[in-house]
């Protein structure tokens, strides 16, 4: 829309946040509060898009461009409040422009494209200059009144401390969402004044103005008033989460999704579900994780930018940033670290960590292991506690293995190290050097055993009194089989 402007207010600090995070970078259904409102902005495909930081500027601004690279920043000076930060706004857009100008708050995250078209749509078929979204609601408690005119045209917004006993009764309450005339934003703004009790320059107050010189303010009250709710505290924060997840749920219910206990699946907003998925109690989609259809996610799982591929079961595990190939299965108790790679029938079982891992088709590691900066062919079977040891204290290492190799239990690979397709390794070997394809490495030294040791070393513990105590046990028994065979040998009396 060349003739449109979009106004996007996130300067503000959020001080009943508490937070060293500035409010609008508090996350909501996995994205910034910001990026919510940025998104309804952008859908508008307005000519301008401007974003007005002050507070933690670097980051708030460095996220506002993330979701929007074309926005242009605007720093809002010292002079606080929503009037100063709406004329510097309009001060940045070009001389010549002359349409129509949508403010929106940052913090505002359900607000999108159909609310805002349909507040633009109102202002311009009214012919107003400032048209304000509203909402009726059963509790105004808190919120700016809309005292409208006989006309239905609105008068003024009256603040909850300064409102007479009958406005109070009024239930229709301001959003902080508009769309003024540019023209009306350049006349009157510079005249806001900021003597109140908060020494700021009030956007609300060019209502008042621009009704006194005669021209039209309107109002659209809009059916969806949670759509309208800001977020100033942790508890909001929560709430807003709570709704939004309930919508996300629901939405993949209906597009085919089994969820057997919404109330304890979280799904982000960017998260990519197919048909018949079933999530089980527990679990956490987040960032952009895709899961193909067939697949069984859960219960009590968290998957971060995660692919899982088509009929997978994925049970009682952590993972970010890893990609789970067609009918692996992974978990329970399995944690998988960005650059983890499964192949199609792969499997990584029970209390196994991966990282920076490509684990073939058909390969497993099945139990209590670590395999981090290693590459696994096909068909390969990893023994039981196997540990690749990739750090050598300064630099990573990788370690090769080849297809169809049989890693016996209890292995150390020292990395670099590669083995061939097709080798074998023993029970409790350490790899230190390359084995060849069809070979079988060991290096397991003959068993020693020091008989007496501890009795004479750990004399008078538990272990040596169990140990003498068997010993003396031994001792009978060899004593009574050897009285027993010589009874045995003994001639009967009076033979000859």
């Amino acid at each position: 829309m060349p003739d449109l402007a979009v106004i996007v207010l996130a300067a503000g600090q959020g001080t009943r946040m508490k937070s060293a995070t500035p409010k609008v970078l508090h996350r909501l259904g996995g994205l910034p509060l910001l990026h919510h409102v940025l998104d309804a902005a952008t859908a508008l495909d307005p000519a301008h898009l401007l974003v007005v930081v002050r507070h933690e500027r670097a980051l708030v601004g460095e996220s506002a461009l993330e979701a929007a690279p074309h926005a242009v920043l605007v720093d809002q000076d010292d002079q606080p409040g929503t009037g100063r930060a709406v004329e510097q706004a309009v001060e940045a857009l070009p001389s010549d422009f002359v349409g129509d100008v949508v403010v929106v708050s940052a913090d505002v995250p359900f607000v999108d494209r159909a609310t805002l078209e349909g507040l633009l749509a109102q202002h311009r078929a009214a012919s107003a200059q400032v048209t304000l979204l509203s909402a009726i609601l059963d509790d105004p408690s808190g919120y700016g009144r809309v005292i409208r005119k006989p006309d239905q045209s609105v008068a003024r917004i009256v603040e909850q401390k300064d409102a007479s006993a009958d406005e109070l009764l009024v239930s229709e309450i301001n959003s902080g969402t508009y769309a003024f005339t540019v023209a009306a934003l350049r006349s009157h703004l510079p005249a806001v004044s900021s003597a109140n009790a908060q020494n700021e320059k009030y956007l609300t107050d060019v209502v008042g103005l621009v009704e006194a010189s005669g021209g039209l303010v309107a109002a659209t009250p809009i059916a969806e008033a949670w759509r309208l709710e800001g977020i100033n505290d942790r508890a909001q924060l929560a709430a807003a989460a709570r709704r939004l997840n309930d919508r996300i749920v629901r939405h993949w219910q209906l597009e085919g999704v089994t969820i057997l206990d919404p109330a304890t699946t979280w799904i982000d907003r960017d998260v990519s579900l197919a048909a018949d998925v079933e999530i089980l109690p527990g679990t956490q989609l987040k960032g952009a994780t895709s899961v193909e259809t067939g697949a069984v996610i859960g219960p009590d799982t968290t998957l971060v930018d995660t692919e899982v591929g088509e009929g997978a079961v994925v049970k009682r595990t952590d993972a970010t940033l890893a990609v789970i190939g067609a009918r692996a299965s992974v978990g329970p108790f399995a944690y998988l670290r960005p650059g983890t790679m499964l192949g199609a029938d792969g499997k990584i079982g029970t209390y196994v960590e991966t990282k920076n891992a490509t684990i073939g088709e058909g390969s497993k590691v099945p139990h209590l292991s670590y395999v981090g900066d290693t590459e696994v062919g096909v068909g390969a079977n990893i023994g039981a506690g196997t540990i690749t040891a990739n750090y050598d204290g300064v630099n990573k290492h990788r370690t090769v293995v080849g297809s169809h190799v049989r890693t016996g239990s209890h292995n150390v690979f020292v990395a670099p190290v590669r083995i061939g397709d097709g080798a074998y390794t023993g029970a409790g070997t350490v790899v230190r050097k390359d084995v060849p394809a069809g070979s079988l490495a060991i290096n397991v030294a003959p068993q020693r055993n020091l008989d007496g040791w501890v009795e004479t070393n750990r004399e008078g513990t538990a272990a040596a009194k169990a140990a003498g105590a068997a010993q003396a046990a031994q001792a009978a028994e060899a004593s009574a089989a050897s009285t027993a065979e010589g009874g045995a040998d003994a001639a009967p009396a009076g033979d000859s």
